[in-house]
């Protein structure tokens, strides 16, 4: 009865250290997939002509606090109902701080960006730096994964490629019909202006 029992226990030790081998060489092929996988290439949104109705532009300067609050206050809405969570912060550089789903889990994410102003009053983030807790991956690999995993508005664009994010704020869906372009980031200095443009028929005016 005795050896029974010890074959018993042996035979559970046997079935539960061949399952730990499996699940970590699950763990093993998954990761190397996600290294090795070839980054694919990423359409920008193209510049669209501003609408040549009649209007006014006015020049709106802010701050960096002002433009963290609203870009906080949009990202709470869009991930309402769902288990992400990343916040934006302008300090010396556009950062971005939040969760990434890996696998079944999630680990802290942390990124630097340079914005730059484009000639049609969209944004490009560049990427400066990038921290996923412990784990050690290429840069482009943690951009691919973070544009698939992650909500982001329709106007923001991951180029894993070129390891930057495409803000079209141009086509930004504003309820007021204001047509709003970025002027001037100068984070160093906390001078941000932004251009909006105010169609007539927005207000009344044939």
């Amino acid at each position: 009865m005795t050896e029974k029992r010890s074959q018993h226990k042996k035979n559970k030790w046997k079935i539960l250290f061949l399952s730990l081998l499996v699940a970590n060489g699950v763990l093993v092929v998954g990761l190397l997939i996600l290294l090795f996988w070839p980054v694919s290439e990423t359409d920008r949104p193209d510049a669209k002509p501003q609408p040549k109705d009649e209007s006014s532009e006015f020049i709106v300067r802010t701050t960096k606090q002002n433009v963290d609050d609203l870009a906080n206050a949009y990202l709470e809405e869009l991930l309402k109902g769902t288990n992400h969570q990343y916040s934006l912060s302008l300090n010396e550089d556009v950062e971005l701080n939040g969760e990434l789903p890996v696998f079944t889990t999630t680990v802290p994410l942390s990124m630097h960006f340079d914005p730059e102003v484009q000639k049609n009053g969209d944004v490009v983030l560049k990427q400066k730096s990038i921290s996923v807790g412990l784990l050690q991956l290429p840069n482009q690999k943690i951009m691919e994964y973070m544009g698939k995993y992650l909500p982001m508005p329709e106007w923001v664009t991951v180029d894993a490629k070129k390891e930057e994010i495409y803000v079209a704020v141009t086509e930004m869906d504003i309820k007021s019909n204001f047509h709003v372009s970025v002027e001037q980031l100068d984070l160093e200095s906390d001078n941000l202006a932004f251009k909006i443009r105010v169609p007539y028929k927005t207000m009344g005016i044939e």
